[in-house]
């Protein structure tokens, strides 16, 4: 008869080999980004911690190089130029994810084009209060109220300045800039984030339509924007030793008629001539089909219920401005299908998010592949042929 002790060791041994054998095969399928491998098991482990939780996780996997470099090669119909940059392909991971720009070089090597972080405030600040991110998985959605928690200028600096020093680093990153919960001079905190970022940024953006500080949204206003912009574009102009960084303004789904107009109008001046539009931020509008216990939290929607709104004022801006300034497409883009559109209604570049935060580094590949089958479909042979030709 056995004794409890061999059969302790047997026990062990079955869990050694169970482990080692799933190791293994996770191993396999993240290396062959099996989407069916993380929608089944990656996915819902992460959707077992809380959202904040989650995201920290997927961070720090990019931060430290935990997910294995891309197979996918992006082919010559999705590499674009766009303000003198070279984009491989035309998907860019968008602000918010990467906040304190730690995991660029992972974004990168898991197949985005592109990679844009921060929000970046002056002074370190911790944000709003926690619990302060929620998902609407029934809509593929996110709520979030994170508030700007940023390391701020100095740390998030000396991040960038170590990789663009990497000679092996060859990827375009784009510096989101906010401004300070307790600033008494929001203009000086952008102008202050050029002076800082204007080195390192291969484009910067001034962030002045998310909804979770409060007051920042009044800046999108005809005057208090043209005071802005006029400031903010003398400071990147007298940035010395360096190309100057071309500067993007982030703009809300929010607006009113009125207020696209008055913006559109303060864009059209040439001492307010920006070099790019994000279109667009959260929206704080809530659709009566959202559902869950989180549907009517407080903060800014992301996601699948953000998709037209973004469209349609990508067109809209697109159309306003005669197709001169470019534009980045972000909101509810899923797939290939919902890039394009972004595309064809005036969007050069586009981004994900929330996306990402449902499915994986695989929806990244999944996108650029039906992309390019859209593209050939209708007879394109890149990127830009498509702009606008949807308006």
């Amino acid at each position: 008869m056995k004794t409890s002790t061999q059969i302790l060791k047997k026990l062990r041994s079955c869990v050694y080999v169970c482990t080692g054998g799933f190791g293994l095969f996770s191993a396999y399928n993240l290396y062959q980004e099996n989407e069916k491998f993380y929608e089944n098991f990656v996915i819902p482990g992460l959707h077992n911690l809380n959202p904040e939780t989650a995201h920290n996780v997927g961070v720090l996997t990019s931060k430290f190089k935990l997910l294995p470099r891309s197979r996918y090669i992006d082919s010559q119909a999705l590499t674009t130029e766009v303000w003198g940059l070279k984009f491989k392909n035309p998907v860019g991971m968008a602000a918010g994810f990467d906040k304190q720009g730690e995991a660029v070089e992972g974004l990168h090597d898991i197949g985005f084009g592109f990679v844009e972080i921060g929000s970046v405030t002056p002074n370190p600040q911790p944000g709003n209060e926690k619990p302060r991110v929620f998902r609407l998985v029934e809509n593929s959605a996110i709520i979030n109220r994170y508030g700007f928690n940023s390391d701020g200028h100095d740390k998030v600096y000396e991040r960038l300045q170590s990789l663009k020093q990497n000679e092996s680093f060859r990827g375009v990153i784009g510096v989101n800039l906010g401004k300070n919960k307790d600033s008494i001079d929001p203009v000086d905190d952008y102008i202050k984030g050029i002076e800082k970022f204007g080195h390192v940024a291969d484009y910067i953006v001034i962030n002045i339509s998310s909804p979770n500080t409060p007051g920042l949204r009044d800046w999108q206003r005809k005057e208090q924007l043209e005071e802005l912009l006029r400031k903010v574009l003398i400071a990147r102009n007298s940035l010395r030793d360096v190309v100057k960084p071309p500067l993007l303004l982030k703009l809300a789904p929010d607006l009113s008629s009125q207020e696209k107009k008055d913006i559109v109008e303060v864009l059209t001046k040439p001492e307010c001539h920006v070099d790019g539009l994000i279109i667009c931020n959260t929206t704080v509008g809530r659709s009566p089909d959202l559902s869950g216990p989180h549907a009517q939290e407080t903060g800014g929607l992301s996601g699948r219920p953000l998709s037209i709104l973004s469209t349609q004022l990508i067109s809209e801006m697109y159309t306003a401005t005669k197709g001169k300034i470019p534009i980045i497409g972000v909101g509810g883009i899923f797939t290939g299908e919902d890039a394009y559109k972004k595309i064809l209604a005036g969007a050069s570049l586009i981004q994900l998010y929330t996306a990402f935060t449902y499915h994986g580094p695989p929806r990244v590949t999944r996108i650029k592949k039906e992309l390019e089958h859209l593209l050939q479909q209708d007879g394109y042979s890149s990127i830009a042929d498509a702009v606008g030709k949807g308006v």
